[in-house]
């Protein structure tokens, strides 16, 4: 993979998996936004993977849809046990409050939700683990259609 995400992406793919917002198809995908309010469609043949959410769209890395479905498919590491928590992040009024300081909007969700510092850097060493498999991974990443609205 030529660009990767920032690591607060693989907070937002495991909230929605966390969350029950990722409905898996055989080579497509449908993965509702944090506050329901759009759906993107992530599809895939091989190891082409193409998404119309905004990040794979318009800045050309693996949005936290592509994300989510690797993780789903096994091809990237997910914890369920960390990523519980994040469940109900509303990751795009925090994204949007923190005018997309992602770093700044994982803090604030980590806050609200008392997360120890401890935990805190657990989750950071494993969203970093599943950079680096992305990283790794033969797959290339494009866009789906128009961007999701």
């Amino acid at each position: 993979m030529d660009k990767l995400p920032p690591l607060q992406k693989v907070y937002e793919a495991w909230s929605a998996l966390a969350g029950g917002r990722v409905s898996m198809g055989e080579r497509s995908a449908e993965v509702t936004s944090s506050n329901g309010q759009r759906s993107y469609a992530v599809v895939w043949e091989g190891d082409a993977y193409r998404s119309n959410d905004s990040a794979t769209y318009w800045q050309g890395y693996a949005g936290y849809p592509v994300l989510a479905v690797l993780m789903a498919q096994g091809r990237l590491p997910y914890d369920r046990e960390l990523a519980a928590p994040l469940a109900g992040v509303d990751w795009n009024l925090l994204n949007s409050r923190h005018r997309r300081d992602y770093e700044a909007a994982a803090v604030e969700a980590f806050d609200s939700l008392g997360i120890p510092q401890r935990r805190r850097q657990e989750m950071r060493g494993a969203a970093q683990a599943t950079l680096d498999a992305l990283a790794a991974l033969p797959i290339s990443v494009g866009r789906n259609g128009r961007p999701a609205r």
